[in-house]
């Protein structure tokens, strides 16, 4: 896998490529990095194009600016497709991933031929998300991010299942290398996001549901609100999920993204 990067007006920018093919950009989700897509990279680079950017901004002594928000990570996410010379491509955002797809889809829409929200929302944060997440940031400034993740990653997975161990302990190891600065800095553009629900509504090419029925991040019934919003959904219910598909539920979730992604000009 190619390591890339872009010196911007907005920081430096890093992300990798591999594989040929019709051009993917694979978005991570909060406390996770580029490598939550490894496993499902190395099946699709036989076919796509794929480009992992890592969601981070080293500005400044402490890594993070109060005015950096979704609009600015799909800020990144353009100038990585304009450095690609990518003029139309699909985007698939995991979580805090598909908040910037959807920034970037309202600014940008003809550039997508389709985008995928896995485990995602287009609504705004409620007042008590939003205290929670002020509350995580106050943990994370006392305490260090490998603590927080330690408490948090755990619970983006179905509880007592033992095959979820493995990849809670290699995402727990991987957590160690995500600064403090850097959860901050996403905590503050997730409480800052707008509802975007419009961008659903307004978006005329396919776009990808895929949701998990034990998800507390993203409460199951909550998610159903959103899917009947777009003119072409693409809705896909793992009953044995919460948060993270992309791990617990690996076959199903490849033969869900890759049929999308075959079948979306």
């Amino acid at each position: 896998m190619k390591q890339c990067s872009i010196n911007s007006d907005i920081g430096p920018i890093h992300y990798r490529k591999t594989g040929t093919g019709k051009p993917i950009m694979l978005i991570h989700g909060f406390g996770e990095d580029g490598r939550i897509w490894d496993e499902t990279a190395a099946k699709l680079e036989k076919e796509f194009c794929l480009i992992i950017p890592e969601i981070k901004l080293e500005v400044g002594p402490d890594s993070y600016r109060e005015e950096v928000g979704m609009e600015t990570y799909a800020e990144m996410m353009k100038a990585i497709a304009d450095k690609e010379q990518l003029e139309k491509f699909i985007i698939i955002g995991h979580s805090m991933g598909g908040y910037i797809t959807l920034a970037f889809a309202e600014k940008y829409p003809e550039r997508l031929n389709a985008f995928g929200l896995v485990h995602s929302s287009a609504f705004a944060d409620s007042d008590e998300k939003k205290q929670a997440r002020l509350k995580s940031i106050a943990f994370i400034t006392e305490n260090g991010s490998a603590a927080f993740l330690k408490t948090s990653i755990p619970g983006l997975f179905m509880p007592n299942k033992e095959s979820n161990k493995p990849a809670i302990a290699d995402l727990l190891e991987k957590g160690n290398q995500i600064t403090a600065s850097t959860l901050i800095q996403h905590l503050r553009a997730m409480i800052a996001r707008p509802n975007r629900t419009a961008v659903l509504k307004q978006f005329p090419k396919p776009i990808l549901f895929i949701i998990g029925e034990h998800d507390l991040a993203i409460p199951f019934a909550h998610s159903m609100q959103q899917c009947y919003l777009p003119i072409q959904s693409h809705v896909n219910i793992f009953r044995d999920t919460a948060h993270m598909s992309m791990l617990e539920e690996r076959e199903k979730f490849f033969t869900v993204l890759s049929g999308f992604l075959r079948g979306s000009e």
